[in-house]
């Protein structure tokens, strides 16, 4: 099988502060960003990567997800807890270092785990955890 991840989800509560942390902070590109208000689905990915995106979407907007999901949905948000992404560079120093002078929230600054991977982690807008691991 040929099998490649194309698009991942995650959460947005809102569609500016998201846009601007991929944007400005990640510096992905913008490949879509369509509806309106909190309604929006943005589309961003890897500079030079267009095979690779994130889709950034209002996460109650499911017709089958039930008021009481939805407010689970929203309090995991809120924690952090309900999103999260896997990120790689071979800088992860300067990553950080540019990553965080562009005002991201910091969670981990770059450390050594004990399982054999360097990595920092940033939380985006929405709550969703941003860990950047370095390639070796």
């Amino acid at each position: 099988m040929d099998i490649t991840i194309h698009t991942s989800f995650l959460p947005h509560d809102d569609p500016d502060a998201s846009l601007a942390f991929y944007r400005d902070a990640l510096g992905f590109e913008v490949r879509n960003d369509v509806g309106q208000g909190t309604m929006r689905w943005i589309t961003v990915g890897p500079a030079g990567q267009p095979d690779t995106s994130i889709l950034l979407a209002p996460p109650a907007a499911d017709p089958g997800v039930t008021d009481d999901e939805r407010r689970t949905i929203v309090e995991m948000m809120a924690k952090g807890t309900y999103g999260w992404i896997l990120l790689a560079t071979r800088d992860l120093d300067g990553t950080f270092e540019k990553v965080q002078a562009r005002g991201a929230e910091v969670v981990q600054e770059p450390t050594e785990q004990p399982y054999g991977i360097r990595d920092c982690a940033f939380r985006d807008p929405a709550g969703n955890l941003i860990r950047i691991q370095e390639l070796r």
